[in-house]
């Protein structure tokens, strides 16, 4: 179901123009406005999800079956040596557009991005609280 007031939803389903690289019934690939490397797309479903949470089980699961198929063609066309799948949940995260989308972004040699986390360190005690309060 469509949200009237979702930007994402408008342009999931045509409402406003985008550089679509690829739609079929349930989703669409469009140009990111303001790239991180060159060919930064993203995944939109047009059926509205805030996020990852509220993602239904076929649409997560065909999510990346259309990435995957993406992937090749992006790696092929563009000549991308990597490629990066970001999806952000919650404001905490980084998700600034409340529907669910999947960035990926082509990587080059020297394409001045620096993507990740600083890692940091636990104790094996640590781990095992942690893996006890996900398990039980």
């Amino acid at each position: 179901m469509k949200k009237e007031d979702c930007i994402f939803c408008k342009i999931a389903n045509g409402e406003i123009p985008s550089k679509t690289l690829y739609e079929d019934e349930n989703f669409r690939v469009i140009l990111d406005l303001s790239p991180a490397t060159r060919g930064h797309a993203l995944i939109m479903p047009k059926e509205h999800a805030a996020s990852l949470y509220d993602l239904p089980d076929e649409t997560a699961s065909a999510v990346l079956v259309l990435a995957k198929k993406m992937a090749a063609v992006m790696s092929e066309k563009l000549k991308c040596v990597g490629l990066n799948l970001i999806q952000n949940n919650g404001e905490a995260a980084g998700q600034t557009i409340p529907h669910f989308h999947l960035h990926m972004i082509p990587r080059y040699i020297n394409d001045g991005q620096a993507l990740g986390w600083v890692p940091g360190e636990a104790t094996q005690e640590e781990l095992e609280k942690i893996r006890k309060e996900i398990t039980e």
